[in-house]
């Protein structure tokens, strides 16, 4: 597939089979992925890749803790709640994805199940977590090449067939992975990818989001 067409092509998958990926499935797709651009080829980035047991213990975890009203916490501080046109893009692609699951506005119950899912990792076969070393903080630029190393790693796996959802909720109680996970103190999680092979029925698999043009984001100087 030509890259423009990848890139294009690749959505967030939230409904997976329920197969093992193969680990040489992961291997590759990692070995690709460790070419995306890092500042000054620091590559600050370790990949925990999770799967079985351990990955059940951290979804029961996560979901124990959110229904018992455990604050989340991560590594790291960051903005919570988004706000003005990032808060209505947010709330866009929800709607999208209630009306394609059928999820009525005044349904607290499939709502609330909903965003348990994500922490359950969309019940997702495999995660890869991934962290950077506590002494780079504050850690921008590391974060930034992580996040251009999370690009590469769903647009590789979407290359072989894999679905991915790069997935916040996962690591919003970061101490329970970690503990499950077995990530060692001196490193800081940045973030969880669940991947695995699309689930074809599951209706929210249709759902694209939506861009903006560029005329709305773009501006061109001296030309």
């Amino acid at each position: 597939m030509e890259f423009s067409e990848l890139i294009k092509h690749r959505k967030s998958i939230r409904g997976y089979q329920q197969k093992p990926v193969p680990r040489a499935v992961i291997e590759d797709i990692i070995e690709v992925a460790k070419w995306s651009p890092s500042s000054m080829n620091t590559q600050p980035w370790h990949v925990h890749v999770v799967t079985g047991e351990p990955l059940d213990r951290i979804r029961r975890g996560n979901s124990e803790n959110m229904v018992n009203g455990v604050p989340p916490k991560r590594d790291f501080a960051m903005k919570e709640a988004y706000e003005g046109i990032h808060r209505q893009r947010q709330v866009d692609i929800a709607v999208q994805l209630f009306d394609a699951m059928g999820i009525a506005r005044d349904d607290k119950a499939r709502r609330t199940d909903w965003v348990m899912r994500g922490f359950r990792q969309f019940d997702a076969p495999v995660s890869l977590v991934l962290t950077y070393d506590k002494y780079l903080e504050p850690a921008a630029i590391s974060q930034f090449d992580l996040g251009a190393f999370s690009h590469a790693l769903v647009l590789a796996a979407w290359e072989r067939g894999l679905g991915s959802v790069i997935n916040g909720q996962g690591i919003m109680q970061s101490a329970v992975v970690r503990e499950h996970a077995g990530i060692p103190d001196d490193q800081n999680i940045m973030i969880c990818i669940a991947m695995g092979y699309p689930d074809e029925d599951f209706v929210a698999n249709s759902v694209k989001s939506v861009r903006e043009e560029p005329a709305h984001f773009v501006r061109y100087v001296g030309f």
